[in-house]
């Protein structure tokens, strides 16, 4: 296994729009595997393969409190949304910046799991707010492109700054 580098906004990569998995390889297990040590290790909840740029549509997530629940969503489709939540959500390609997002209560969606099972799931809470945020990556989409163009503009020039300041030190 190996931790994987994340790509950071505004990278442009990120805003590729990821393809369907047409067949679940061992190069996709091992990706999975190595996508759920650089979750674990960042450490997050979720992640997109569109991330680590890798543009087929594969996610992990495990929002558990002992990180011990690891959940595979390869081809995921939300099937039936409904409600209204906001929450403020972070971003392991937007570092330390936390927005409030308004996202479906309860999400109904489909997926297929590490072996190729296809499964339907629901979810509500923590765990609908991560699989919509993370099957926003697979379309190119970062949270922070629901906020205003002034809150985004502001937020791609501090992390470019640090970016800079990084990068002398």
């Amino acid at each position: 296994m190996a931790v994987l580098n994340i790509l950071n906004y505004p990278d442009p990569r990120l805003h590729k729009i990821a393809a369907e998995v047409k067949k679940i390889s061992s190069m996709h297990r091992k990706l999975i595997h190595d996508m759920a040590e650089t979750m674990y290790k960042a450490p997050g909840i979720g992640l997109a393969a569109t991330q680590v740029d890798f543009h087929e549509r594969i996610i992990v997530i495990d929002v558990s409190e002992n990180k011990d629940n690891l959940l595979v969503l390869v081809n995921p489709e939300i099937i039936d949304k409904s409600g209204v939540q906001i929450c403020e959500e972070g971003c392991l390609s937007v570092p330390g910046i936390y927005e409030k997002v308004k996202r479906a209560e309860w999400i109904k969606f489909k997926a297929l799991d590490v072996d190729g099972n296809s499964y339907v799931k629901e979810a509500t809470g923590l765990l609908a707010v991560c699989v919509q945020h993370e099957m926003d990556h697979l379309l190119g989409k970062v949270f922070v492109e629901y906020l205003s163009p002034l809150k985004r503009n502001r937020i791609k020039n501090k992390i470019v700054k640090q970016k800079k300041q990084r990068t002398i030190l």
